[in-house]
């Protein structure tokens, strides 16, 4: 029996995943509701998702879904437990270009540059696109530069 996933999302009480999909058999929409068990403030979301991925009563149905969005659904569920809102969450997906990362935990640092992993794939350029240019030149505005004492030298060096 193939599934297909249309949509997915989190139930706070009790944690659960919730899956819609097509039974492409049957062509029915159904509703699957995976319960997350044992998942605390202190899990793993990675791990957590790719167990769920794994597990034999749920993985045929998660097979269309991606490890990051679970990864996602499974921070919301986190974040909840350590009361923050869902519009916390959600913003914490969106990348601010003017936030300071060294201001960020270890882990809240690893899901900022897993995003910017994936936003540059999205608008990486490969050589089979059309617009593609090997060998692209920019000639980016000049600013000028300041003086700094470092700049001169005494030594004559």
């Amino acid at each position: 029996m193939r599934f297909e996933a249309k949509r997915c999302g989190v139930r706070f009480n009790p944690p659960s995943i919730v899956l819609l999909y097509v039974n492409t058999e049957t062509k029915k929409l159904r509703k699957r509701v995976i319960p997350i068990r044992n998942f605390t403030t202190f899990s793993d979301c990675g791990k957590a998702a790719e167990q769920l991925k794994e597990h034999t009563r749920h993985g045929d149905y998660l097979e269309g879904v991606s490890q990051s969005q679970l990864e996602k659904l499974h921070v919301i569920l986190q974040d909840h437990l350590n009361g923050f809102s869902l519009k916390h969450s959600l913003a914490s997906f969106h990348l601010d270009p003017n936030e300071d990362l060294n201001k960020l935990d270890d882990k809240e640092l690893a899901r900022k540059k897993g995003q910017m992993d994936r936003e540059f794939e999205r608008n990486r350029k490969h050589k089979d696109d059309p617009g593609f240019v090997y060998d692209l030149e920019v000639d980016f505005e000049k600013t000028p530069q300041e003086n700094c004492s470092w700049d001169e030298s005494d030594d004559g060096f």
